[in-house]
């Protein structure tokens, strides 16, 4: 700090260490610490035993930890703790260090992928309430926005590779609690499936939940998972940035940070991959697994905890590697002062500034951001675009579910191979972009309203690529005159005792769907090479018969009927532009942000737009999206416990409507506060057109306390 440099002597000046001089240093300091290294590859250096009497010998080194802002230490060896071990210091620069958060981020990633799966699992097997629901999903952020401020601030000015080798541990320690229900359900009793033909006297018990000790272990696990993920999650994406920028080139950082958001994407999307099979037992159904499936059950709940268990070791993995790089990689100190040359002359009257470290300081600062109309209409662009991705992910896989019929496994698997890493590469290519193109603050606001407009214009195709409606009995279609639209219930199968709770459509030779075999009047099944088929199915009497191998007509087959829709390819290149051009903003927005707050500020002002992000982005984004996939629910399941059940069928042209929709309004809500930032910062004086004016300590005081 300033004031350390103060108490060295007067030949300590900071005014009189020139850049030049600032390099030299740094480069003498990495030649001593390399010769250190060559006596022996084991070689063991103790730091906490300093030779006494020799002061001189004391204060350089310590003078030769500091660099003319008077706060960033200068590079130091590769090492944990006091072990410096020679042939490791190829390893100290920031490329080795982004492969290992970039493995830490994409394990991150996949966390997040199978708790949402396992969420909307769970949910769905049990009917959860609506505040069950809201805690189980927004944990996660509102852990994260009440201590995102202090550790952008506080942790800012410490060693952040630390910071995140401790988030590295946090998030294997949350990754075992999501675990933790299915590791210890060993006792998971499992009722036998109800028959799902037609039968006037068969007794159907819907009321159905696991065992209340599994639902609240559950519930407690993954709440805990949630805030212990919040806390790893802050140090990573805030502090990681920071360190990143602080090691790169300026037109350099876009493709570092790129690489950091696109692996993020990329374990989202890989857990999708990887976590849609697992989903197989809510498949079109509420059966639950039969008595003989018991075995093929628990194994399914061990591969959830095997996924999990798999991350926390990946996780892991980085701890010590993360934990051994210095407070800054070789290098920083020769690009510390490239920046100081580039930087805006106004920025000289602050750089050397040190502040506050009180809880008065940080609202202090926290509230000059807040009066900063162009920082606002960046976070808020930011809690806009984040909406997209949520909507994406959130959402895409029921669409393309219900849009093209496809079962659920199948568009999930669609969502995250094919569609959601179109958000990684979006993200890689963007900050490629505006790296190689070397953009101004101006430049980049441009980019993000260029490439908002074009991603409307895919939206706008995206909305033409839907199927035609399937004719399903009772909700489209009227049973051959003999029923009403939205009741499943007709003369035909009104013997049958059937459930709206026990969803499993099939297909009718008649190329109509119907609910479930009950429904369709069906009274006999067998399974034929591993597929189940329906016959003297009373409500089908239209259609082509089909014979099986015992000369029995079949009627209907499991499964929706086919759309005859091949659209899919085209909707998946237009979704896929689409992706790809609204996360091109991504990048730009936040090294914007960097460019516009003071050096001292970056981190502070990155954690207050996380702050607008998770209060107008992700904590409301997943109850409007759930809102829009309810409104656009056409026959929902009515007799689980007099409570509001899953929806079965969704309304297609509506959901493609909304869907499209909000995501449109949000594009355009990130043009308008990105032009409004543009307009502002045309019309600012031109020594504020770069940077804040922040709240310092005043570092001449205690100089002046000396002479």
């Amino acid at each position: 700090m300033q004031d350390a440099l103060v108490d060295m002597g007067p030949k300590a000046s900071p005014a009189q260490i020139s850049e030049d001089t600032l390099a030299e240093e740094a480069g003498n300091a990495t030649k001593r610490t390399l010769q250190l290294g060559t006596v022996s590859s084991s070689l063991i250096k103790f730091h906490a035993f300093p030779q006494q009497g020799n002061d001189q010998a004391v204060a350089r080194p310590a003078l030769r930890k500091k660099t003319r802002e008077g706060k960033e230490s200068l590079e130091r060896p590769c090492g944990l703790g006091c072990i410096v071990i020679s042939s490791c210091q190829r390893f100290n620069n920031i490329q080795c260090f982004l492969v290992f958060f970039c493995i830490l981020v994409a394990s991150q990633g996949i966390v997040f992928g199978l708790v949402d799966l396992s969420i909307d699992t769970f949910q769905k097997e049990n009917h959860l309430g609506t505040s069950e629901n809201l805690v189980l999903s927004l944990t996660y952020d509102i852990s994260s926005c009440l201590i995102v401020l202090f550790i952008s601030y506080y942790g800012g000015r410490g060693n952040i590779p630390r910071w995140i080798a401790f988030s590295s541990f946090l998030v294997g320690v949350g990754s075992l609690f999501f675990a933790f229900p299915y590791i210890s359900d060993g006792r998971y009793q499992l009722s036998a499936d109800p028959e799902d033909t037609c039968q006037e006297m068969k007794i159907i018990k819907t009321c159905r939940k696991a065992p209340p000790s599994f639902q609240a272990k559950y519930i407690a696990s993954f709440i805990l998972g949630q805030i212990v993920q919040g806390i790893a999650g802050m140090p990573l994406y805030i502090l990681g940035t920071i360190f990143i920028d602080n090691s790169v080139a300026t037109h350099s950082a876009g493709i570092y940070l790129g690489l950091m958001d696109a692996s993020l994407i990329l374990g989202y999307s890989l857990a999708y991959v990887i976590g849609a099979p697992l989903m197989k037992g809510t498949e079109n159904s509420t059966f639950l697994i039969s008595v003989e499936d018991i075995d093929d059950h628990h194994k399914w709940l061990r591969s959830w905890w095997i996924y999990f268990g798999f991350v926390s070791l990946t996780a892991w993995i980085t701890l010590i590697p993360l934990s051994c790089f210095p407070h800054s990689v070789r290098g920083t100190a020769k690009i510390k002062a490239e920046k100081c040359k580039q930087l805006h002359p106004f920025d000289n009257k602050f750089k050397d500034k040190e502040l506050g470290t009180s809880i008065k300081d940080l609202f202090a600062n926290t509230w000059v951001l807040m009066k900063d109309p162009v920082f606002i209409c960046l976070a808020l662009t930011k809690a806009s675009e984040s909406l997209v991705l949520i909507g994406a992910s959130e959402f895409l896989p029921i669409y393309i579910e219900n849009q093209f019929v496809l079962t659920h496994t199948t568009a999930t698997k669609i969502a995250g191979f094919v569609l959601l890493p179109g958000g990684a590469l979006g993200q890689l290519l963007g900050g490629i972009i505006v790296s190689k193109l070397h953009m101004s603050c101006k430049a980049l606001m441009r980019f993000t309203i260029v490439t908002s407009v074009i991603s409307l214009v895919f939206f706008g195709f995206v909305i033409f690529v839907r199927c035609d409606t399937i004719p399903f009995a009772g909700i489209n279609e009227d049973y051959d005159g003999t029923g009403q639209l939205g009741n499943l219930t007709a003369p035909c199968n009104s013997h049958c005792r059937c459930s709206s709770s026990l969803y499993s459509a099939i297909c009718g030779r008649d190329h109509i769907g119907y609910f479930s075999p009950c429904f369709a009047g069906c009274i006999q099944s067998k399974i034929i090479q591993d597929d189940k088929t329906y016959y003297n199915c009373s409500c089908i009497q239209e259609g082509l018969t089909t014979a099986d191998d015992q000369g029995d007509f079949i009627d209907a087959r499991p499964g929706t009927c086919d759309a005859k829709c091949y659209k899919l390819p085209l909707f998946i290149a237009f979704i896929f532009s689409t992706i790809l051009f609204s996360v091109f903003s991504g990048i730009p927005n936040t090294l914007t942000i960097l460019r516009i707050v003071s050096d001292n500020q970056r981190s502070l002002a990155l954690g207050l737009a996380f702050v607008f992000l998770r209060i107008f982005g992700t904590i409301p984004g997943p109850i409007v999206f759930k809102m829009t996939a309810d409104i656009s629910c056409i026959f929902r399941e009515t007799e689980y416990c007099g409570k509001k059940g899953n929806c079965w069928i969704y309304n297609k042209m509506k959901m493609a409507y909304l869907l499209v929709g909000i995501c449109c309004i949000c594009k355009v809500v990130t043009i308008f506060f990105t032009a409004i930032a543009f307009c502002l910062c045309k019309y600012l004086p031109k020594d504020n057109s770069e940077i804040l004016h922040m709240p310092v300590k005043n570092p001449t005081v205690k100089k002046k306390r000396k002479n």
